[in-house]
């Protein structure tokens, strides 16, 4: 009988066994199966192509290409932090962050963005500056003409971990662990790549 593409991406995973500790494997084997799972509630094609997950903020947004082959592996193209300098204005940093977007958009062409959706914040200055790190790259997406699609942190951590308390030390394992090539990234990085993550697993295109 030939093999799913699922089956072949996990078969890849446990060839990687001898490079990871026993904790990452119990993680893989968990996360393989919840994502299978909720696979199999889902209608339509699979996302392929490149997706690239944004973790947005204002000192230090993460961005991260991340394609979903045919064969069902994922494979790391590259991430980035965009690090602004505290002495820097805020529409300053809004112009590198859109800029840094723009750019990882035109190197490695997307199919898509996928964005952690805001959170509800009861400081007004935090949420008026996540949100302008936000409109930054939104609307780099918007002028390459990619549609976005938000995603809450808990929905995010339960399709790369399994559960929505996990730390950002265990989002950066599963992210190494599922991406070929990717490692272990740094925190925003494995934020983002996380977010692409959750679109390539839980998003389906019309047929």
């Amino acid at each position: 009988m030939e093999k799913s593409s699922r089956s072949l991406w996990t078969e890849k995973i446990l060839n990687r066994a001898k490079d990871l500790n026993p904790k990452d494997l119990s993680l893989s084997s968990y996360l393989r199966k919840k994502s299978e799972a909720y696979q199999r509630t889902l209608t339509g094609v699979k996302v392929c192509g490149v997706i690239l997950g944004i973790d947005p903020s204002l000192r230090g947004t993460g961005l991260s290409a991340l394609e979903a082959k045919s064969d069902g592996s994922i494979k790391y193209i590259e991430s980035t932090t965009v690090k602004n300098n505290p002495k820097l204005s805020m529409a300053e940093c809004l112009g590198r962050i859109y800029q840094e977007t723009a750019a990882i958009i035109k190197r490695t062409s997307p199919i898509a963005v996928a964005i952690e959706q805001s959170v509800y914040v009861q400081n007004f200055k935090t949420a008026m500056t996540l949100g302008s790190s936000r409109g930054a790259v939104l609307a780099a997406a918007a002028c390459a003409k990619l549609k976005v699609f938000e995603y809450p942190p808990l929905r995010i951590k339960q399709a790369v971990i399994g559960y929505g308390r996990a730390s950002k030390e265990q989002v950066a394992r599963s992210v190494a662990v599922m991406v070929l090539g990717a490692g272990i990234l740094p925190p925003d990085e494995s934020d983002a790549s996380a977010a692409a993550l959750t679109h390539i697993f839980t998003h389906k295109e019309l047929k």
